[in-house]
């Protein structure tokens, strides 16, 4: 069972890092176009866009990526308790 939480738990923090990379992407011109971008368009986008769908930007800056990033973290967390509590 520990391996299994180790497992989610990293993959939860490699999307974590993926989706701050696509976030930082923005900072910098033509390079969502690039494959990288584009490759993380796909695998980003799903996620963020429920989120922004119920939190809308406020002036140029979107809060969303903030939201989902702490969903994540509360679902690392809850796995944990999960994990303990079936141990």
């Amino acid at each position: 069972m520990v391996l299994l939480y180790q497992v989610l738990s990293s993959l939860i923090s490699i999307y974590s890092w993926a989706l701050i990379i696509y976030i930082l992407l923005s900072w910098f011109p033509n390079s969502r176009e690039s494959g990288f971008g584009q490759f993380l368009a796909r695998i980003c986008e799903p996620y963020l866009e429920p989120f922004r769908k119920i939190i809308p930007p406020i002036g140029m800056i979107d809060f969303s990526p903030i939201v989902a990033i702490l969903v994540l973290r509360l679902a690392t967390g809850g796995l944990r308790q999960l994990f303990l509590w079936i141990a």
